[in-house]
């Protein structure tokens, strides 16, 4: 199957996505804690980015670009970057990589698959990818050209080039959890 074959197939739930290699695979499920993690990584960045017009975040986005068709769980544009259509909406079809783009672990899914996943990210355009881990309370970093990062309790996650003065910490993710 071609990119463009996988493009015109119907949507379904949990999403489709195209790997580089042509195999479909659909997404796992989400569960509650990842439910939870997706909203909150949505709800800081949002709540810090958007009224300073540096950046959104989107929600399970299907991202076309560098031959693949992702759906990350969190994807963030920065202002400048987000595709928009003539009227100066957001656009329907982002063709271009996200400046960040976090992939949260869901039960069940190989961390590995997260991990190459991130690494392709990074190697095409992406400048930093998250892989967050519920059960192992971090938040492996992957940027360009530079070796891969692991936050856990209040080490700080380094992405500061995308989202300038924005601190995130990983106790201030996981802390979600605890209702």
């Amino acid at each position: 199957m071609t990119l463009e074959e996988f493009l015109a197939l119907p949507e379904e739930k949990p999403a489709l996505e195209f790997e580089p290699d042509g195999t479909v695979v659909q997404k796992m499920s989400p569960k509650g804690r990842h439910s939870v993690l997706q909203k909150t990584f949505l709800e800081l960045i949002d709540g810090f980015a958007r009224g300073r017009r540096l950046a959104l975040g989107f929600p399970e986005l299907r991202d076309v670009f560098g031959g693949a068709a992702y759906v990350p769980d969190v994807s963030v544009y920065t202002w400048d970057r987000i595709p928009r259509d003539a009227s100066g909406q957001v656009a329907d079809n982002f063709t271009e990589p996200p400046d960040i783009a976090i992939e949260i672990v869901s039960p069940g899914q190989s961390v590995n698959s997260l991990v190459r996943r991130s690494v392709w990210y990074v190697d095409n355009g992406v400048r930093v990818a998250l892989v967050v881990d519920a059960d192992d309370l971090s938040v492996l970093a992957f940027r360009q050209a530079r070796s891969p990062t692991v936050s856990r309790g209040v080490e700080t996650i380094d992405r500061t080039d995308v989202l300038p003065g924005f601190e995130l910490t990983a106790d201030g993710v996981f802390s979600a959890l605890k209702i």
